[in-house]
């Protein structure tokens, strides 16, 4: 069987490490784009929602978000109905770099699919669609305390 995993693993370490290197004028390190990212799209998010979009432990999430409220691009506020719940939300300086790293995305994704005609890109994006649901259920089970057998 082909290494698949392993193939999907370079690509995602090859494009974190550019994104990081192209995003340090922004003051954005380590994946951080990825949390800012998340919270652009959904406003008011909760930590424990965007762990499960970014699929990382609560405690590298709590760094990345510690960060990022520390560099001012996004903030947290108690939710209106439960004191406890803190939402968080982009400040204007994470929806002023928003626009710059959904362009580095898309062209991240034009060279990746650089020579791929239309529905070899529809059928990669099917399969690894596919591929993380799998890995999702594992990653549930790991993530409430369980071992998987292999």
């Amino acid at each position: 069987m082909k290494e698949i995993l392993r193939e999907i693993g370079m690509i995602a370490r090859a494009l974190d490490s550019i994104s990081n290197i192209e995003f340090k004028e922004l003051e954005l390190t380590k994946g951080q784009y990825l949390y800012l990212v998340r919270i652009c799209e959904n406003p008011g998010i909760i930590q424990e929602q965007l762990v499960d979009l970014i699929k990382v432990d609560r405690s590298t999430a709590t760094r990345a978000i510690q960060k990022l409220v520390l560099n001012g691009f996004i903030e947290k506020k108690d939710d209106q109905h439960n004191k406890k719940i803190k939402k968080i939300y982009p400040t204007e300086k994470g929806i002023s770099v928003y626009p710059f790293i959904k362009r580095e995305n898309e062209y991240s994704n034009l060279v990746a699919l650089a020579g791929f005609t239309k529905n070899e890109a529809e059928n990669t994006f099917d399969y690894l669609q596919r591929i993380r649901k799998n890995i999702e259920k594992d990653w549930d089970f790991v993530k409430k305390g369980n071992r998987r057998n292999y």
